[in-house]
């Protein structure tokens, strides 16, 4: 078995698990969040630790107990902690603001773009060259960012565009007049 299927997840106090018939819904302080799972996947709750494993004679199912328990494992800390991914402008009259739950993007285009927040995200920002991605699902925290990101991915020259905070953008070298 897989070791990350076999570690147990722990969860925390003021949280509400409730397994059903192939789905689990947690319920924490900042919101809930519900799953189907994968028919070859048992879960089991004791002791506040969730614990996955693949049904009996079930054949190539520890791949599915393993994601099954990452994401099980991701609910419980998005429900409890929440999620953010942090997005920075990088270019001459690169800027961003939020009005009225759209994000205005400034990007050097002929035209403003209008990214309208997706239900269960919070977009903030805190100067106009930062983004800030909140929520309480990481899927959907991640898809966010990158739609922002893609609408002006940074270029390998000048390193200008979108990029997540940290993020590192390999630069090439100019090219240059042969003599």
């Amino acid at each position: 078995m897989s070791r990350i299927a076999k570690m147990p997840i722990s969860v925390p106090s003021g949280h509400e698990i409730s397994l059903g018939s192939g789905e689990i819904r947690v319920k924490g302080p900042k919101g809930e969040l519900a799953m189907r799972l994968h028919p070859v996947v048992e879960i089991s709750y004791e002791n506040d630790e969730l614990t996955c494993r693949a049904k009996e004679g079930s054949v190539g199912s520890l791949a599915q107990v393993g994601t099954a328990r990452s994401l099980i494992a991701n609910m419980v800390l998005g429900v409890g902690e929440g999620f953010e991914r942090e997005l920075q402008l990088v270019g001459i009259g690169y800027r961003a603001q939020v009005q009225d739950g759209t994000l205005v993007l400034s990007l050097g285009f002929s035209h403003q773009i209008e990214y309208r927040c997706p239900e269960g995200i919070s977009i903030e920002t805190p100067s106009p060259t930062r983004i800030v991605v909140k929520g309480i699902d990481k899927q959907r925290v991640g898809q966010a960012a990158a739609e922002i990101r893609a609408y002006r991915s940074p270029e390998p020259y000048k390193g200008k565009g979108v990029r997540y905070a940290g993020e590192i953008v390999a630069r090439k070298e100019a090219k240059k007049k042969q003599k």
